[in-house]
């Protein structure tokens, strides 16, 4: 019998691009979507937890791994037990394009029937974010700091449907 003995590696050693390199921090399965959920305000390992239902010894090795590559910052909020929650650093707040821009590349290419999940709005004019990271009301250019993530029509629509309220 045979084995195959190949095995799906996290580095790209022959690549000297610099989309291999980002992937390699951040490519993983799980990394995009635990940055997004602690951009989301979910901080607390169980919080992202739940949100995510990932395996808690997947999430305490991406974790780990997101505060190695400094994306995420680990302060105790508790000694006994020691907890912790999860902080953006400044290398993780410049996620906040890349987010954006999937964001509105999954409204565009796999959109719910309602429209998209989520809205991102300007938090200074109330004006939608354009998948370039701009204001489309007044013309600004964003940061992570600068919007606001609402509900938005496949959301509401979504809940409206199952008779819940939003979370997170």
């Amino acid at each position: 019998m045979c084995e195959d003995h190949t095995v799906l590696h996290r580095d790209y050693p022959d690549q000297i691009c610099s989309i291999a390199k980002s992937l390699e921090v951040i490519g993983e399965r799980w990394s995009l979507l635990i940055v997004r959920d602690v951009f989301n305000g979910h901080r607390r390992f169980g919080e992202i937890q739940t949100s995510l239902g990932v395996a808690r010894n997947v999430l305490s090795a991406r974790l780990q791994r997101l505060v190695d590559e400094d994306i995420l910052e680990r302060r105790q909020y508790q000694q006994s037990p020691a907890r912790y929650e999860y902080f953006l650093t400044e290398k993780g707040l410049d996620l906040w394009p890349t987010l954006i821009a999937l964001l509105n590349w999954g409204d565009r290419y796999s959109p719910t029937p309602d429209g998209p999940p989520k809205t991102i709005l300007h938090k200074v004019c109330g004006g939608r974010v354009s998948d370039r990271g701009t204001c489309e009301e007044c013309g600004k250019v964003l940061h992570a700091r600068d919007a606001i993530q609402v509900p938005g029509p496949g959301r509401l629509a979504a809940m409206a449907a199952a008779g819940t309220a939003e979370r997170g």
